[in-house]
């Protein structure tokens, strides 16, 4: 397998924050635009509660400055000087934007600065955890490492299945098999992989979300013929399944070995399965999702099997009929 170069992302824009998340966080832009532009170089999110409080030591200039109700609060508790000094000091830092929680109105001292400064002043409903952890989450997506692979993934009952191959060794149709069956598709041909928080997170390229490439079709929508279930924006990858022509003769035959690729620093369980006239490769495919089912769950079948054979031989090999 051959993984795409690596992708490391350095810093986000204001601007591509708000215009593709502006709906999920329900943010509103309250001053001038000037600051979209700025950028963003952490994935995280920062409450200025020290800073506005004078202390300026470690203050994380690099992230997005969130105000809740209680920095809101003791804000307006300040006099006017003291509160302008103290936000015009915490702009100097540079600052990517400033968002109110809650509905919190922004103090005009705030406003008239950061349009002096040329930054971005948002306001959301949510409330201030809710709007943190869920901005802290897009972030890490955001700045995460990824890389492309060749190959078809899939939500399988719940697991995310990657199916790779040789150029036609029937991946694609194996993919429109499952999908008959109640799968879901997240990703043909190209996949997108991020590591996010030490789980590999597949997505498809935009242009190509939903689609797929069958040999002697050509192009198929998948939604258009089995529905929005039938696909899936990004799901978590727990293993990867290699179809290889031949009669497998050179395969483990009890499935007690299992092979791991590792991308982006991230082990993934690997099975191989051989393709050969006549055999139900979707129905394989999908045993081998079901397999992981159990195994993530705490049941092992292979390893059950084992088990049971060892007991057989330890008390003396005999068989059923003695």
């Amino acid at each position: 397998m051959k993984e795409g170069p690596v992708k490391v992302v350095e810093s986000v824009s204001v601007k591509h924050f708000y215009e593709k998340y502006m709906h999920v966080l329900r943010l509103a832009l309250i001053n001038s635009p000037k600051g979209l532009s700025r950028l963003i170089y952490e994935p995280a999110i920062n409450r200025p509660g020290l800073a506005i409080a004078g202390f300026y030591a470690y203050f994380a200039h690099k992230r997005i400055q969130v105000f809740g109700a209680a920095e809101v609060a003791y804000l307006r508790k300040l006099p006017e000087g003291l509160r302008r000094s103290r936000v015009q000091r915490m702009y100097k830092g540079g600052v990517p934007c400033i968002i109110f929680a809650r509905g919190e109105d922004a103090p005009p001292e705030i406003l008239e600065l950061a349009d002096e400064c040329a930054i971005c002043v948002f306001k959301t409903d949510l409330v201030t955890m809710r709007f943190v952890n869920a901005a802290t989450i897009i972030l890490e997506t955001e700045f995460a490492e990824s890389t492309m692979l060749h190959g078809c993934m899939l939500d399988i009952r719940g697991i995310g299945l990657m199916i790779m191959g040789k150029s036609g060794v029937g991946k694609s149709e194996t993919a429109l098999g499952l999908i008959e069956r109640g799968g879901s598709l997240v990703a043909d041909d190209v996949v997108i992989l991020r590591n996010v928080g030490g789980e590999l997170i597949g997505s498809a390229p935009e242009l190509s979300r939903g689609y797929m490439e069958v040999r002697g079709l050509g192009i198929v929508n998948v939604t258009n013929l089995f529905g929005m279930k039938a696909l899936r924006q990004e799901k978590r990858l727990d293993l990867i399944v290699s179809l290889k022509s031949g009669d497998g003769s050179d395969l483990d035959r009890l499935g007690l070995e299992r092979g791991s690729y590792t991308i982006l620093g991230v082990p993934v369980l690997h099975v191989e399965l051989p393709v050969a006239p006549g055999r139900d490769t979707s129905r394989l495919v999908e045993v081998a999702a079901l397999d992981q089912y159990l195994k993530d769950v705490g049941y092992d079948m292979a390893g059950e099997f084992n088990r049971q054979l060892m007991r057989k031989f330890s008390a003396g090999g005999k068989n059923d009929t003695e």
